[in-house]
């Protein structure tokens, strides 16, 4: 990427930062006692991680009484339109793990499409053992996080039809080149957003370190050279590779479905301390409008 260069100092200008606040996660109050859970609350901090800076908001859906995720379209729908009724952001939604791997993964997607609620939604291009180190320690195996390539194809063929675009979680580097492959497929579809997903807590991926992120940075340059990129992880603190990223162009994900379990964090004090970062490293946040349009 070809970035201007500031008079006064000589230094590359990177592009305006987008900044993602992914609010929850699949973990549960239980494992994430800070996260929020109940519809008013995921509201509530939608709203305050939008005003505090982030472009784009991503969000799991809770049963109330049980605190476990349930994915239903009318939850998503409370959720997303009780953010935009307050605040332009982008908000979008994960999708089924109940269903993972299989041909209804993106029903609720594709209905939330129907009615113009998304324009982007999760479309992960791969598969991954997801198991924390402590639980490799302890004999647990973890679990197998399933998208097979049909799967994948089905989410691709959604997103050309309703024009919406897909977040692509890179969990492993063979994410890369799976996506940008399959979405060559469907040429009419919306340019992916490849979010790198590193590490402290489990084994999938790279550990967050400026070495990992030039690896990917010269795979992502052969393989989605025009493509948006964003870093991000779990059981992370990702605020290490902000510097990188600010010069390298990329995006920021915060937010309590990345941080470390247990984290005395907020969304908004994770977005503002983000914001801080890039500012330090002469980066500029990005607008809804520039999110939109990256």
């Amino acid at each position: 990427m070809n970035m201007p260069i500031n008079a006064s100092n000589g230094r590359a200008i990177s592009p305006a930062t987008v900044i993602e606040a992914a609010l929850n996660g699949p973990w549960g109050p239980a494992k994430q006692p800070g996260m929020p859970f109940k519809i008013r609350d995921i509201v509530a901090q939608g709203i305050a991680c939008a005003k505090a800076g982030a472009a784009v908001i991503h969000i799991h859906p809770y049963d109330e009484v049980t605190g476990r995720q349930n994915d239903q379209f009318d939850t998503y729908r409370a959720i997303i339109e009780g953010i935009r009724e307050h605040v332009d952001v982008v908000v979008y939604p994960s999708a089924s793990f109940d269903e993972q791997d299989s041909g209804s993964r993106f029903a609720v997607t594709e209905k939330l499409a129907q009615l113009g609620l998304i324009e982007w939604a999760t479309l992960d291009p791969g598969s991954a053992n997801v198991v924390r180190f402590t639980e490799l320690d302890a004999g647990s195996n973890g679990f197998l996080y399933a998208n097979s390539c049909a799967t994948i194809r089905a989410g691709l063929e959604i997103a050309e039809r309703f024009g919406f675009r897909p977040a692509y979680a890179c969990y492993e580097p063979g994410f890369v080149r799976t996506g940008a492959r399959l979405h060559a497929q469907f040429p009419k579809t919306p340019v992916p957003i490849y979010r790198l997903m590193f590490s402290d807590d489990f084994s999938f991926g790279f550990p967050p370190t400026e070495s990992a992120l030039k690896a990917y940075k010269k795979l992502l340059d052969c393989e989605a050279a025009a493509a948006p990129v964003m870093v991000s992880g779990l059981g992370v603190d990702i605020t290490r590779l902000i510097p990188a990223a600010v010069a390298f162009g990329y995006h920021v994900r915060v937010g309590l479905e990345d941080e470390p379990l247990g984290s005395l964090m907020t969304n908004v004090a994770l977005v503002e301390r983000a914001i801080e970062r890039i500012v330090k490293e002469g980066g500029a946040v990005a607008t809804v409008a520039q999110a939109r349009c990256m």
